[in-house]
């Protein structure tokens, strides 16, 4: 990178490992969601919640 000080270039370095971190972070959170999804509709439905025992 001619005609570029050190300083330049490690704020370049920096800000593409936070790019690269950001779309990390983006692709795991649309995998975790597209496997709560797949795991929902593999799981059947019974339709009655389940609701804890009281306690006393």
């Amino acid at each position: 990178m001619a005609g570029r000080g050190q300083q330049t270039f490690k704020k370049r370095q920096k800000e593409q490992q936070r790019k690269e971190r950001q779309q990390e972070k983006m692709e795991k959170r649309l995998q975790r969601r597209h496997d709560t999804q797949t795991q929902e509709q593999a799981e059947p439905q019974t339709g009655a919640p389940v609701v804890p025992p009281p306690v006393n």
